[in-house]
């Protein structure tokens, strides 16, 4: 994706295999099938936020974020890709944007995936995911 003109190339999302199985979403939107070709995983990394004219309209917000969660029903979830490279003084024009879609993510996969530990991170925090065997 350039900064300029339109998207060439689409979102994309991985799936890492190590002990646990992790879905990182990257900037992946709903899909159907989602829960079949993403396939059973331990974690999912996903992204509650955004900004700027490159996302695109399917770009996971919280809610679409915490349908995500309810299709994949892993172990647990990050929410990710939001609070971080905010243009000076966009705090005053559009502060929900950047501050509110982990603590919305949380709320929303409480109601929607109830059976998922979810972990809202605060930067330079990690958490460990245990496998079940």
């Amino acid at each position: 994706r350039l900064p300029l003109g339109p998207h060439r190339s689409p979102a994309l999302g991985y799936v890492v295999e190590g002990e646990a199985r992790t879905y990182f979403a990257g900037d992946t939107g709903l899909f159907d099938d989602m829960d079949k070709e993403v396939g059973p995983v331990d974690a999912a990394l996903l992204p509650v936020g955004g900004w700027g004219p490159y996302l695109g309209p399917e770009h996971l917000d919280a809610g679409r974020a915490a349908e995500a969660l309810a299709r994949l029903a892993p172990r647990t979830a990050v929410p990710v890709h939001y609070g971080t490279y905010w243009p000076i003084g966009m705090d005053a024009v559009r502060p929900h944007e950047f501050h509110t879609p982990g603590d919305e993510f949380v709320r929303l996969s409480a109601l929607r995936a109830p059976g998922v530990a979810v972990h809202r991170l605060g930067h330079g925090e990690s958490v460990r995911v245990e496998v079940a065997r």
